[in-house]
């Protein structure tokens, strides 16, 4: 699990996550807070925004047609959450990385650079506007094409500190490209410096089973989504 997460219960393991419920989010009445209506059609129809740090509460412009999904915003405030101070001076490799949401939430919490892959190239370019708007272009480096290749052949890519690596495709790619995926997701672990972090966004009906030494990930449940989580040993 994150390592700042070590003194806090165990998350469950991946085989076991679509069986436990997702957490609920408490107001600070200590009763359970239900997202509106007007705040979930505001989430799904806006322009992402940065959750926390120092770019804290920024608009993102993207384009919001079928090859884009932002995760939403909490999940990725939960994912955070999760990853705690582990951000600091990592960095992050965004590989389906789309509006560049979790890629700009890690470099506003700390992380020293981001390396997002997206093969959409007009959103590759909208990436890069974001990033020149947010005065953080000297941070990012955005490498359009179709990462899935990058089994292959990886890309020279930093080893000067750990990695967090964020997977969250299309979720049909978990069926209709299952293969492809899991051979991207094994070159990046063998290449990660040890102490990388790699989380995987997939959705409910997704079977952990399938994933690379299924019984080293832990589960965060978070309906319709699953965060899967594992740290990359130093054997």
């Amino acid at each position: 699990m994150p390592r700042s997460q070590r003194n806090k219960p165990r998350l469950p393991p991946a085989a076991a996550a679509a069986e436990k419920p997702a957490p609920t989010r408490r107001s600070h009445t200590g009763r359970a807070a239900k997202q509106t209506p007007a705040a979930r059609e505001d989430e799904a129809g806006s322009a992402p925004r940065i959750i926390g740090g120092e770019l804290r509460h920024r608009r993102l412009e993207c384009t919001l047609d079928s090859r884009t999904r932002p995760m939403k915003d909490r999940v990725r405030e939960s994912l955070f959450d999760l990853i705690g101070t582990d951000v600091k001076r990592a960095i992050a490799i965004d590989l389906f990385a789309g509006s560049g949401a979790i890629g700009f939430e890690a470099l506003s919490r700390g992380a020293a650079q981001v390396i997002f892959a997206e093969r959409h190239f007009p959103t590759a370019d909208a990436i890069s506007r974001n990033a020149r708007a947010l005065g953080v272009e000297d941070r990012i480096d955005v490498r359009a094409g179709d990462v899935l290749l990058w089994a292959k052949r990886l890309p020279p890519l930093p080893q000067t500190a750990p990695w967090l690596v964020f997977i969250s495709p299309p979720w049909s790619f978990f069926s209709e490209r299952w293969d492809e995926l899991l051979a991207l997701l094994q070159a990046m672990l063998q290449a990660a410096p040890s102490r990388s972090t790699f989380v995987v966004e997939a959705d409910v009906a997704f079977d952990p089973l399938l994933l690379p030494r299924s019984a080293t990930w832990e589960a965060r449940p978070m309906p319709p989504a699953v965060l899967y989580f594992q740290i990359k040993d130093g054997a």
